[in-house]
């Protein structure tokens, strides 16, 4: 996979899930792009479920979702965050509006689900949140990795290697 001059976000808040940013930041580092880790606030550190410390690089004040070519969302309780910041959910319904490649895991959904983008899908996420975002409009299923359009979700860390290389190939057809 060869993503040189991409742009990704992956978003950030407390208690995310460790592998669900850590995997995807370094698997596209590798593949040549540029990856931001958009939080809240610039610069600020924001502990895993587990305390490990990921420190913000972009404020989501500071940026547009039309920066980026994916923006990339990962579960823990991060989604439950970041769904309470009219911020955060204005950036991803941004990114809807505007055709940017979104990626869902796990209860990242959340996220989705706070913004109309889910209408008409399939999608898949983890099962604790299926009726989240059957409301939220989408068809849920129970895959491994779902790609419809621009959005691309994904169950849980297990399905982490097939919800990269879909980003990958959606991010260079």
């Amino acid at each position: 996979m060869d993503l040189t001059g991409r742009r990704i976000a992956i978003m950030i808040d407390n208690e995310y899930q460790e592998l669900e940013v850590w995997y995807p930041y370094y698997r596209f580092l590798e593949a040549g792009a540029k990856v931001d880790l958009v939080g809240p606030e610039a610069g600020a550190v924001y502990p895993s479920k587990l305390g490990y410390p990921c420190q913000s690089t972009a404020t989501v004040t500071d940026v547009k979702a039309t920066d980026y070519d994916a923006v990339v969302i990962p579960g823990g309780w991060c989604p439950d965050y970041m769904r309470r910041s009219e911020m955060m959910v204005r950036f991803v319904q941004d990114a809807a509006d505007n055709d940017v490649l979104l990626a869902a895991i796990c209860h990242g959904g959340w996220m989705l689900a706070s913004t109309d983008v889910l209408k008409g899908k399939r999608a898949t996420s983890f099962m604790a949140i299926r009726h989240d975002m059957a409301n939220a409009g989408a068809e849920w299923v129970d895959e491994e990795v779902v790609v419809d359009g621009t959005v691309i979700t994904a169950r849980k860390p297990d399905d982490l290697p097939a919800f990269c290389v879909a980003i990958g190939d959606v991010l260079t057809r």
